[in-house]
């Protein structure tokens, strides 16, 4: 297994890939939201191949006034057929050691309370609780007409 940088090429994996996570996009879409980010120096999207992309990480640096700079996961998925592998673990190497690189002292994740299997891997890897919070969104596309 081999662990790199995603490519526009990938968008279509990353796609399928992110709807079994329950969030769906075509490949066009992913390829929209792919090239705004690979150009970002403070995003870092990995892939994890296995004879095809078995999984993907994103990770940022967020800059945060009240508590400093961290590097924040913000999307893990491993396919369904090939979790269990170790594959998540070594993605999640691959962006702590990103973190580390861009002078990040710690990595945060978020995970739905609900995904009990998330918490428990993300647990086992030493991550640990920090605070609860609520989640809260304002869609503008029903307030400023986006189409």
């Amino acid at each position: 297994m081999k662990i790199r940088k995603a490519k526009m090429a990938d968008a279509p994996a990353l796609a399928g890939l992110s709807a079994e996570l329950g969030y769906p996009a075509s490949p066009g879409e992913m390829a929209e939201r792919l090239e705004q980010l690979l150009v970002k120096p403070d995003h870092g999207i990995f892939v994890a191949e296995y004879n095809m992309v078995a999984g993907w990480i994103h990770v940022t640096i967020v800059h945060s006034l009240e508590s400093g700079a961290f590097a924040e996961i913000r999307g893990l998925v491993v396919a369904k057929s090939h979790r269990g592998a170790g594959i998540g673990t070594q993605l999640v190497r691959k962006a702590e050691d990103w973190a580390q690189t861009h002078g990040c002292r710690r990595i945060r994740v978020r995970t739905n309370t609900i995904r009990e299997d998330a918490k428990a891997f993300y647990h086992k890897r030493g991550f640990a609780p920090k605070k609860t919070q609520e989640v809260l969104d304002k869609d503008f596309h029903n307030i400023l007409n986006f189409p």
